[in-house]
């Protein structure tokens, strides 16, 4: 039985390393096999792989040094940056966090958790059209805006053009009062969410009040010729056929847009054929449009979200074979 015992100097970070509940050593436990246990500021470290056992402590070591320069640990991250390590030992991970490290403004950074997440980030920063296909927490709105604001605060684009498809996931919102903006609110909120996250209040009302941001329904793009623009669209799974293409053949001078959308939550009736699903198929190939496909392992948001999908997708699964064997 190999053993190594680790004590770190700030028993605060400590306790960031261990994760809430010690459930990042919960994680390296399930992964590797090696047996975990803390006191205090120590971690004690034993099993019967000798390689294993060194490079499970080489990991805490690199972690407690990103902690202790900032950077901050959920769970995904942990399973991500050890499964680098065990195919790779000798893969630094400051370096492979510093360099995703992508600062959007004076008051955000972002980095990509995943693979996955990586490449649709290089995407949107180089791609003329860019579409971001996976479940729910998997970043894809969220980085675009990242994206969007960036590009924006650089100069490189002059305005942000926010959009998604006035459908209702399922429920029915009734009359909605107030005026045009009060009545949208509802289908837009994620994209302010992400906007308010990346910008101050007082710096996003000014840009919506100048034109610089337009959030608004689908419908309101026909017609339109977006030149300088960074457009996104989001939930386009609940769009129609007709309305991907109108929505594509916006694009004017100088702009780029991104589309989002999950294929397996699509709200629209069952006569009409989603727009993104006929979009992976038309675009496929074309050049200067890269498709990204996230799965449940992208999922970035609270752990059991990722669990959730799993199980919806297993679910939907089960129920496929079980209504083809009734066939």
């Amino acid at each position: 039985m190999e053993e190594q015992e680790l004590t770190f100097e700030n028993i605060v970070l400590a306790t960031e390393v261990f994760g809430p509940g010690n459930a990042h050593l919960h994680v390296v436990r399930q992964a590797t096999g090696v047996g975990l246990e803390s006191r205090g500021n120590v971690l004690h470290i034993a099993g019967p792989d000798a390689i294993m056992v060194r490079l499970v402590s080489q990991f805490f070591v690199q972690i407690y040094d990103l902690i202790r320069r900032g950077y901050s640990f959920f769970e995904r991250d942990i399973e991500q940056g050890l499964h680098m390590l065990l195919r790779d030992p000798a893969t630094p991970l400051a370096a492979y966090y510093q360099d995703s490290q992508f600062i959007v403004s004076p008051r955000k950074k972002v980095s990509p958790k995943t693979v996955n997440q990586r490449e649709y980030l290089h995407a949107l920063r180089e791609m003329e059209l860019t579409l971001g296909i996976g479940p729910a927490g998997t970043g894809k709105t969220y980085l675009a805006v990242a994206v969007a604001v960036s590009l924006f605060l650089q100069k490189k684009v002059k305005r942000l053009v926010l959009t998604r498809p006035a459908v209702e996931a399922g429920e029915k919102l009734g009359f909605l009062p107030g005026d045009l903006a009060e009545k949208v609110n509802p289908y837009l909120r994620p994209l302010y969410d992400a906007l308010h996250d990346m910008l101050d209040h007082g710096r996003v009302q000014d840009m919506i009040a100048s034109g610089a941001i337009e959030v608004a329904p689908l419908a309101f793009m026909r017609g339109r010729t977006l030149n300088n623009a960074f457009v996104i669209l989001d939930e386009a799974q609940n769009t129609s056929t007709e309305q991907m293409k109108m929505f594509l053949t916006r694009l004017g001078h100088g702009s780029r847009a991104v589309v989002t959308g999950d294929v397996t939550q699509i709200d629209l009736p069952t006569h009409i054929q989603s727009g993104l699903v006929q979009a992976m198929e038309v675009l496929h190939g074309v050049e200067g449009i890269a498709m990204v496909h996230f799965t449940e392992a992208d999922v970035i948001r609270h752990p059991l979200v990722g669990r959730i999908v799993r199980a919806y997708d297993q679910h939907r699964q089960t129920k496929g074979l079980r209504q083809g064997h009734e066939q």
